[in-house]
């Protein structure tokens, strides 16, 4: 929530003698999230789901507006020019623009374009992630922009096909450790857009219902209950609209009961996955926190069946890489996973897979956390 704090005239005195002017009657303005438009985008200007937020509104001395859009998978405006051009900031995902004359551009957060005025151009989603960017919009005799036809899929996948980088050729990460992987890194970022397609994905790769449901989850304990349940209710969703369509996906094992002593069992899979008893000062501290885990998380869940402890650090690994400020946690399970039997070669394709298909970030934590337990 913005907060505006006022200063006495005295101290306003006192800044504007400091600043060596003072200008009656100009105070700053704030727009409080969520006091301007959100729409979506409609169906003639636009390709699937498009979430727009306006940020800030044009202004008379200032001819420009900002807003934030967001794009599912696959989505993308339809042609277009700015008459005052248009800067480009990408917030989340990776966006790719392409222009008449045949220029396609993919970038990534942090990354931005500049298009000049008057260029015909389109930009969107990749196929398979959602994206956000932030976009500052020049505007020329009151006009921002010009909408003209839509992109045709044709063009759409022909600057896909331009500029979409080709996933390496993984040699010791399986298929259905790179599914569930990637699924468990879009469920815990809340990047349902993205989820969907990789539920899909996962599915048609052979992987059962209950490998999913089971993944999300385990996703709780470290990414909370509303991830979860999201993630639990995308993977229905999904799972309901591909059984109407006709296909027939694998149910797989069930889980097990839980165990009648959730504190013995969790204690022993969690010596064994840290390699020795787990003490120190935060536990002696908050004694309870072990408990927590031993109990519930290593008990309850680790003993739930359907994956196994591999599956699960790898699932984890995923999900604290899609985490921000889990550094620690994300360290001790690379420890873990190698304790389960998983290597260097599987843990260094994971951050592979999730830089390619999550995003740079993501991938770029599991290596550092690799190198900080290995070096």
């Amino acid at each position: 929530m913005s907060t505006e704090s006022r200063l006495t005239p005295a101290a306003l005195l006192t800044l504007a003698l400091l600043s060596g002017e003072a200008v009656a009657g100009k105070d700053q303005v704030v727009h409080p999230a969520g006091s301007l438009p959100t729409f979506s985008g409609p169906e003639n200007l636009f390709t699937g789901q498009v979430d727009v937020e306006i940020t800030f509104p044009d202004q008379d001395k200032v001819p420009y507006s900002g807003a934030f859009v967001t794009f599912q998978p696959g989505a993308r405006t339809a042609w277009h020019d700015h008459p005052a051009g248009q800067h480009m900031i990408v917030t989340k995902g990776t966006a790719i623009t392409a222009t008449r004359e045949g220029q396609v551009i993919a970038f990534n957060e942090g990354e931005a374009v500049w298009c000049p005025e008057d260029v015909d151009h389109w930009h969107g989603a990749t196929p398979h992630t959602a994206m956000t960017h932030f976009v500052v919009t020049g505007s020329k005799e009151g006009e921002a922009v010009n909408w003209k036809e839509k992109v045709t899929d044709a063009q759409y996948q022909a600057a896909v096909d331009a500029v979409a980088p080709k996933l390496p050729e993984f040699k010791v990460l399986s298929g259905r450790y790179q599914q569930l992987a990637a699924g468990a890194a879009f469920a815990a970022e809340g990047d349902l857009g993205s989820l969907k397609v990789a539920i899909n994905q996962a599915l048609d790769n052979g992987v059962s219902i209950n490998e999913l449901k089971e993944s999300f989850v385990h996703l709780y304990p470290y990414s909370g209950f509303p991830r979860s349940l999201n993630a639990l209710a995308t993977l229905m969703g999904e799972v309901e609209a591909r059984k109407a369509a006709g296909k027939k996906d694998v149910a797989g094992a069930e889980p097990n009961d839980l165990p009648e002593d959730s504190l013995k069992t969790g204690t022993e899979v969690q010596t064994e996955l840290v390699g020795r008893p787990v003490a120190g000062p935060l536990f002696d501290f908050v004694p309870v926190a072990n408990t927590f885990l031993q109990k519930h998380l290593f008990g309850d869940v680790f003993a739930r069946g359907v994956l196994n402890h591999q599956d699960r650090e790898i699932l984890t690994v995923a999900i604290l890489a899609a985490t921000s400020g889990t550094d620690p946690q994300l360290r001790a399970h690379i420890g873990m996973a190698m304790n389960t039997g998983l290597t260097k070669a599987q843990l260094e394709e994971l951050a592979t897979l999730l830089e390619h298909r999550v995003s740079p970030r993501t991938g770029q934590l599991v290596e550092a956390a690799i190198q900080a337990v290995t070096l």
